[in-house]
């Protein structure tokens, strides 16, 4: 489904699209009876802010419209949460995640209208965002390129190759924004590689790197909006969104046992009342 939005909408609107995302999340997973559920709760607050206030899409076959690329596949039911809460797909299309044939598949797939590339595969999104942002300025389309990737996706080599490769283009249309929920698939990241350090190792790979709270949705929209103002030959932005896997539900929250745990019915239920959603 196409649609055309530039949203300026209200604090107390933005809070409803989170928690309404967050709900339509828990669903999806529970319907579908997949993983990854705490891996997309934690980033719903960044991709509601994305795609209710900043990024541009007259049309997804506009070929000057904002790029997003969720790296980190495997979130993929907080991706359609939020394109079907700005009208790029239906409510009748989320009902069908993970069935087959569906488009909506565990992992995004670009064979989906709205959908960059396919990712999952850790450390690919930043790369094939490099090459859609220095093609843009290439063509002066004058558009944005914004790439969401995990704190443990970080471990991967292709991310630095990446770095170095936007810093030392210029690529001021293009936006990494990671995702740092403190877990891996089994540990906390810290026990694999030190996360507290990945803004300066982002600046040091020359690089201009903020460091936030990935809830707050008006500092989200705030610095999002503000990479958005910046010259397009200015260096890429880094943003280290801190967050919690699982955010939203509190017996879920810092739980990594829900990397694959799948709802129950119940748990859906007390989730919408802790969300404040019927």
């Amino acid at each position: 489904m196409d649609a055309g939005f530039e949203l300026v909408i209200s604090d107390e609107e933005l809070q409803n699209f989170a928690a309404l995302n967050r709900i339509k999340v828990i669903q999806m997973v529970a319907e579908a009876g997949t993983a990854h559920l705490a891996s997309a709760l934690s980033c719903v607050d960044i991709l509601t802010v994305l795609y209710s206030s900043t990024l541009n899409i007259p049309s997804c076959e506009d070929l000057t419209r904002d790029r997003l690329i969720l790296s980190k596949g495997h979130a993929a039911p907080a991706l359609y949460a939020a394109m079907e809460s700005v009208g790029l797909l239906t409510s009748k299309e989320i009902a069908t995640f993970g069935l087959r044939d569906s488009y909506l598949e565990e992992h995004p797939s670009p064979f989906l209208k709205g959908v960059e590339a396919a990712s999952g595969a850790l450390g690919h999104g930043l790369p094939i965002g490099c090459g859609i942002a220095i093609s843009s300025k290439i063509k002066n389309f004058g558009n944005h390129v914004f790439v969401v990737v995990g704190d443990g996706e970080c471990n991967e080599g292709s991310v630095w190759e990446a770095a170095t490769f936007a810093s030392s283009n210029k690529l001021g249309n293009l936006c990494v924004i990671v995702d740092a929920n403190g877990w891996q698939a089994t540990c906390r990241s810290n026990e694999i590689m030190p996360i507290d350090t990945l803004r300066d190792r982002f600046s040091s790979f020359g690089w201009e790197s903020h460091d936030v709270d990935g809830h707050d949705l008006n500092v989200l929209r705030r610095v999002l909006g503000e990479v958005k103002d910046r010259s397009k030959d200015s260096s890429p932005v880094c943003i280290v969104a801190r967050t919690i896997k699982g955010k939203g539900v509190s017996y879920m929250e810092d739980d990594n046992n829900w990397h694959y745990k799948v709802p129950t019915g119940n748990d859906v239920s007390k989730a919408r009342v802790e969300l404040g959603v019927k």
